[in-house]
């Protein structure tokens, strides 16, 4: 596939490739006790002291439930055409159970009508992180009656906003939601169970799969339906046995987890071996489980920030320390259930503001051994980008080379995947706006656009307007 332009010096990209971003709910809404809403188990995180950088919560965040239309506007001006966004499930649905709110509902009509008119197409995904707490009290994702309220409000949103999104994505990361938030902690809602966050990915798993048959009977037939995973591309530090088998381990409990039962039939035996310590399989899966959970989906999405780097934990190292270079946060307990001896390195070269390598080929690799192990099955990028120490200058710019840099770069990987092969549809950069970064509040900038905070003014930055060329031309400068 020639995808080259020479005459330009472009590297072109297929007809009708997607050019999207990305946002979640908690991280840019704000307006947490507005129309209904109820705390989800982020604002309860969010309000526990110690727990978020600073104190920061996402009690205005953005304000993006009151200033949509002029987020909308910058969107169109740069030339983005599509906008993945997530639904508050507490905003729809506060207490997790029951009948939807219809005043939550309607901001997710009024938003999407508005993109339509904009020519932006709407992406919607259900869940970014944000459990209703009324659910978690009831036992969280750890509990099996989760998976089954999720299908519920899937119902829910298919059928209030089927007519107008064609594009729905059930879960956005579940590693994360699982391991992070039952596991070390570092998320909410904070617990740092193993055993839980085994559950908790089953049940996660489950919810996809009642979702997808809940999305399924509502919306329309050529609506497609997708997951977001962020899969580790895992590497072995070295070729040594032991290396190989903690990237086994690795790839095991951090992917195959999800794509296993997901678009493989079920879960992997060496997962449940190496986890049997800590789980009964036979007693957490029941009859149909696997079956349900691999409904089948139109669409993959991929998450990719940085590659994994593993080898065997040296005897002595604790879990805190052999995590500490994951990538996913620090903490005393380890987020990787099943894998006490690996230890996370650091990959050589530049890293983003995280602390997270830059190492584009991994998306390559993620990409091209993705779309080889699920022939026919068509990916998107639903996230990609890094965060800086951005600055706004006297004059009002931000000059964030850095970031062009890097989407640069890793939209060469996404254009060379293509080019050997791999069906990716588009890529969504993450993320929009500067927003509310989780466990790191408002330390950590990720957006094209850069946001006061205090004045709540927006300023595309430099790699905004290279995106938005980007969108435009269909195409990037060739490195």
């Amino acid at each position: 596939m020639t995808l080259v332009s020479p005459a330009t010096d472009l590297l072109t990209f297929p007809p009708g490739f997607l050019w999207g971003t990305a946002t979640a709910a908690y991280q840019i809404e704000g307006a947490v006790r507005e129309d209904g809403r109820t705390p989800s188990i982020w604002d309860t995180f969010s309000h526990t002291p110690g727990k978020v950088h600073a104190g920061d919560t996402g009690d205005l965040a953005c304000d993006h439930y009151h200033r949509y239309p002029e987020d909308i506007a910058l969107m169109a001006e740069l030339g983005v055409q599509a906008y993945r966004f997530s639904l508050s499930w507490s905003r729809v649905q506060p207490t997790g159970r029951g009948p939807a709110v219809e005043r939550g509902l309607d901001f997710y009509r009024r938003l999407t009508d508005q993109l339509l008119a904009a020519g932006i197409q709407p992406v919607a995904t259900l869940y970014h992180w944000d459990l209703p707490q009324d659910l978690e009290d009831l036992g969280g994702w750890p509990a099996r009656k989760t998976a089954e309220r999720f299908g519920e409000y899937a119902a829910l949103a298919a059928e209030a906003l089927g007519d107008r999104i064609a594009v729905w994505t059930t879960l956005n990361e579940p590693w994360c939601s699982a391991f992070l938030g039952y596991g070390s902690g570092v998320h909410a809602p904070g617990r740092t169970d193993p055993r839980d966050a085994l559950r908790a990915a089953h049940h996660l798993n489950l919810g996809h799969g009642r979702a997808v048959a809940a999305l399924r009977a509502a919306l329309p037939g050529s609506a497609r339906i997708a997951v977001s995973l962020n899969l580790h591309q895992v590497r072995p530090l070295t070729r040594s046995p032991a290396d190989l088998d903690a990237a086994r381990r690795i790839d095991a409990v951090g992917n195959r987890i999800f794509t296993g039962p997901m678009l493989h039939g079920g879960y992997p035996e060496d997962l449940r071996a190496d986890t049997a310590h800590l789980v009964d399989w036979d007693e957490l899966v029941h009859s149909g489980d696997e079956a349900a959970i691999g409904a089948p989906i139109d669409l993959l999405g991929i998450n990719y920030y940085t590659p994994t780097l593993v080898s065997a934990a040296a005897p002595g190292t604790t879990p805190g320390e052999a995590a500490r270079h994951d990538a996913h946060g620090n903490s005393a307990s380890s987020p990787w259930p099943g894998s006490e001896a690996v230890q996370f390195h650091l990959p050589p070269g530049d890293t983003t503001a995280m602390g997270w390598a830059i190492d584009p080929s991994g998306l390559y690799d993620l990409i091209t051994e993705t779309s080889r192990a699920n022939p026919g099955l068509p990916l998107l990028i639903t996230e990609n980008g890094a965060a800086f120490e951005d600055e706004l200058t006297a004059e009002g710019e931000v000059h964030d080379q850095d970031r062009i840099a890097y989407l640069q770069s890793h939209l060469a990987a996404v254009h060379r995947a293509i080019a050997d092969g791999a069906d990716v549809r588009g890529y969504f950069l993450w993320s929009l706006l500067d927003n509310f970064e989780w466990s790191y509040g408002y330390a950590k900038r990720f957006g094209a656009v850069y946001v006061d905070y205090k004045s709540q003014q927006r300023t595309p930055k430099a790699s905004a307007h290279w995106y938005g060329r980007a969108a435009r031309l269909g195409a990037i400068p060739v490195s």
